[in-house]
């Protein structure tokens, strides 16, 4: 069950929770991994679009505001603060979520994959 720690503007889930709420609902989320491309390019969720979090606040445009959006990284803090920025944007909390474990760890469970 996603979980909100006190002062964070996101939910934290684990990559099966993500993976669980994917399949359920899989157009209402947008996967959004904020790694750099290289990393990117070795395996990402598939249907994750890359944008680094560098670029977040120069991109916000490309972060939907109508669905949920799950922020993924290598170990979950880089999501984090992707999260953070987009909410400062004034996007909904509700809809921001962080899939802590990161994109490692969804694959080494052998969850959908893509590599580029």
């Amino acid at each position: 069950m996603p979980t909100q720690n006190p002062g964070e503007p996101f939910q934290r889930i684990s990559i099966e929770e993500a993976k669980s709420m994917l399949e359920k609902s899989p157009d209402e989320i947008q996967v959004i991994d904020v790694r750099n491309e290289d990393e990117y390019k070795s395996g990402h969720v598939s249907g994750a679009v890359l944008l680094p979090v560098d670029q977040i606040l120069d991109r916000i445009e490309e972060v939907p505001q109508n669905k949920s959006v799950f922020f993924i990284c290598a170990a979950g803090v880089r999501s984090g603060l992707a999260c953070e920025y987009v909410a400062s944007m004034g996007y909904d909390q509700k809809l921001l979520f962080n899939i802590e474990a990161g994109t490692p760890s969804w694959i080494e469970a052998n969850y959908p994959t893509t590599y580029e």
